[in-house]
Formats: structure tokens, sequence, C-alpha cells
């Protein structure tokens, strides 16, 4: 089968548009994420099912105004939290809060006022040991609303009179009344299992079409070239090192390569240490390096440091193995594990957590260079000292903050691994090691 196989030549790139929105935006509503992607993706909702289905093993939902894409998850994937209204990650309590509140409009009617969905959620939280809600607290009522605004922009909750941000900042004497879109609700959660009898986060991973009895050669083989190209799309990079040699054959594949970049409009990268898709423009990604802001200007001229400082000292720097995506995912089944009710044995459950179908086990060979925390420190105050007036003055006054940031969007982007007391240098970051940087002269 060929990708967009009923797509004019002419039309092909409005397809690839689609495509881009669907996998950026996995719940489209009229609302969101503005109000021509839905027509657009539904214009090409037949095709896309098709493509999205044969290419990747992700199965395309519309119901009325909402369209919804269910992923195959093949990893833990940490660089895509929801955000607040304030741009920042959500944190523990944001997101106990976003499902106590979906389940508290689950059973509402189809109005429902703040305070009421307030009390609500208050009265939930309270019976979860180290939660909580407490109204007359603004920390608590700012992490409530910011799981509330997430639904908003969402087209889950439309406000029909008053404001939000006047409730949090005078709940005795504000009140905001919300209409709740039922379609969208039920969209916006939309597990692949049934979460009650999961013993361990992991099985939420893998592509439960393919749990079952072998069904032949032919159908692993997709299965398989399924996996290799979800692989390439879902992740900045992808290196050999880190998958086994049937998947490091499919990444290699010229067939993979052109089904995704006629899929995506994007092109492919093949060097000798991996594959990358290259998003330019940042087309299909809400991360964009390089990117505007003190974090991002930061991390950039920290790679070319970095780089620099490797050249200049070739054979001198020490070499550390990087963990394998199989300790990776079961140093994170761990964590996420650790908070889960206590009805199953979870620590014997994690004795035999699998690694991940065609990742490579534990004992890899691959080991890149390793910087110390104090070294990238070191830099990262003369780079604040040479360029400071550039960046913002909170961000540059915690040099410490700063480099834990800048580090945390390098991992993101596959271009370091975090590791106790420093970090290591993955080979896609020596390509920005020509970054320049010139501060502009003020307009007097």
């Amino acid at each position: 089968m060929r990708v967009a196989e009923n797509v004019s030549a002419l039309e092909l790139g409005e397809y690839q548009q689609a495509v881009r929105q669907v996998l950026r935006h996995p719940l489209i509503t009229a609302a969101y994420p503005d109000k021509t992607t839905l027509p657009l993706v539904r214009k090409w909702a037949p095709q896309l099912r098709e493509d999205l289905a044969e290419v990747l093993g992700y199965t395309l939902v519309s119901n009325g105004d909402t369209i919804r894409l269910r992923r195959v998850q093949d990893a833990l994937d940490p660089t895509r939290p929801a955000h607040t209204r304030a741009k920042k990650p959500f944190d523990r309590r944001r997101y106990a809060y976003l499902v106590l509140t979906m389940s508290a409009l689950g059973r509402s009617g189809n109005q429902i006022a703040l305070s009421e969905l307030a009390d609500a959620v208050a009265a939930e939280a309270g019976r979860i040991d180290g939660l909580g809600m407490d109204t007359e607290r603004k920390a608590d009522r700012d992490a409530f609303v910011d799981a509330v605004a997430w639904l908003e922009t969402r087209g889950a909750l439309r406000v029909a009179d008053g404001s939000a941000v006047d409730w949090v900042n005078d709940p005795e004497r504000a009140e905001a009344l919300y209409d709740i879109d039922r379609d969208v609700l039920g969209a916006v959660y939309a597990p692949s299992r049934v979460l009650q009898y999961l013993g361990s986060v992991t099985e939420l991973l893998g592509d439960a079409a393919s749990a079952g009895p072998a069904q032949g050669i032919n159908a692993e083989r997709r299965r398989a070239g399924r996996q290799a190209r979800r692989l390439a799309l879902e992740n900045p990079v992808v290196y050999y090192e880190d998958v086994d040699e049937s998947l490091r054959g499919l990444l290699k594949s010229p067939a993979l390569a052109e089904d995704l970049e006629r899929l995506t409009g994007l092109p492919l990268e093949r060097r000798a240490e991996g594959v990358a898709l290259i998003n330019t423009g940042g087309r299909l990604t809400d991360v964009t390096f390089p990117g505007t802001g003190t974090v991002a200007q930061a991390a950039l001229l920290l790679c070319a440091r970095i780089a620099g400082y490797l050249r200049r000292n070739r054979g001198r720097v020490e070499h550390l193995p990087a963990a394998t995506a199989a300790e990776r995912r079961t140093d994170a089944a761990a964590r996420i594990d650790g908070g889960l009710p206590a009805r199953a044995d979870v620590a014997a459950l994690l004795a035999d957590v699998a690694p991940p179908v065609g990742f490579r086990p534990a004992g890899s060979e691959a080991a890149y260079p390793f910087l110390s925390e104090s070294w990238l420190r070191t830099e990262l105050v003369k780079l604040v000292d040479e360029f400071g007036s550039g960046m913002s003055e909170r961000q540059v006054a915690d040099p410490v903050g700063l480099l834990h940031d800048a580090l945390d969007l390098l991992a993101g982007v596959g271009f370091v691994a975090r590791v106790d007391g420093g970090a290591l240098v993955l080979p896609l970051l020596a390509r920005y090691r020509g970054v320049t940087a010139q501060l502009k002269e003020p307009i007097h």
C-alpha cells in the first residue's frame, strides 16, 4: 500500500498539513487547536484513518465535532506534559485535580458553577492521602483552575458567565458558570486499556492488536515496521545503539524514509549514529530547538561550548555507557508504579518487567563523553557573564536552576542524557558545534 494513495500531487501539501495537525494535537475540537483545524482534518479523515492505521498502527476516531487520535505508546515519554495558563508543566497536584475534575464533570448536568465544581473536587481530594484541596488557599485554587483552564482550552468547558481568574482572586465575591460539552469530555479520557485491571504502567505500552497469538510472519513484519516508523516519528532522534538489529535494519530502510516523508512532508535525516525526522519550522511539535527564551538560548550556547571542548580534548574525555531503553523504562515504571494503589504486589510485578520489544537490553556497549555538573555549571556562568544582558534577569540570577532547565531541554530533544553528577553528550549535539551569538545593540 502506498501512503496517501488517493491524494493528488496538488493536494498532497494540504493532506500532509492535516497529518501534522492530528499528530501534534491528538484531540481536535471545534475550538482546539483553532477553528480551522477541524474542517481540514474532517476533509481528509478517510485517508487519514487508513494511512495512520497502516503506517503507524494508530486509530482515528471521529464523533460529531470531536476527532481523537489513539496512539500506540512504545515507551514512557516524560517530554509531553500538560501546561498551565502560565505555560509551565503540570505538577502532580494539577494532574490529580485534572482527573478529579473530569470525574466530577461526568456526574454533573449540562452546566456547573466553578465553586460547585471546586467543592466536588475538594471532597474527593480530601479522601486521598497526601493530596487534599482547600479552597481557602490561593495556591490550591490556582492549581485547580489550571486544570479547569486546560479543559476549557480544548472545548470540554465553555464559560457561560463570570470569570475563573476573578474567582481565584476573590472566591467569596466572584463566580464562573460553565457549559459542559460531553462529547469533548469523553474524548479527552480515552485509555487504550481498562485501567482498573492494570498492575503496572507498562501494561499501557505496545500495540494491543499484537498481544494475541502469533499471526504469521507477514503480520510480524507489519508490526515491526509500524514500530520502527513510530520510533522515528515520535522521537527527536533514534540512535541505532538503542535498538536491536531487526529494528536497526528497518530504520535504515529507504522505504521507511519514503513512507514518513510522504506522510508528514518532513525529511528524514539518516546518519551513521541514527535517524531523525527534521521538524522544519516546528510543524510537528510544541517544543522547537533552537527556540526563543532564556532557557533555549542558554541551551544552544551551551551546545557550542560542549562541542568545542570535546573537539579540543578529543581522546581525553571520560566516556560512560548510557542507560538503554529497557533500563530507562524499568526505572520510569518503578517510579510511576510506586504511586499505584496497593491492591497488588507492584514490587513483585516490577521484578519481571519485560524490556520493550525491539530495544537493546542492558549491557549495551555504547559509551558517550561524560561532562560533570561542575564543568557544565562553570561554562553556563561564563555564558551568563557574556550574554546575560540579553536573557531574563530572574533566570540569570539562578544559574543552577537555569542549568537544570537547559539540560532538561537538551535531554528532551536527544542531545544529552542526564546522569548522576552530570550529563552524557549524545551525537546529535554536534549539529550545533558551530553556533555563534551576537548581542543586539540597544536602539537609542
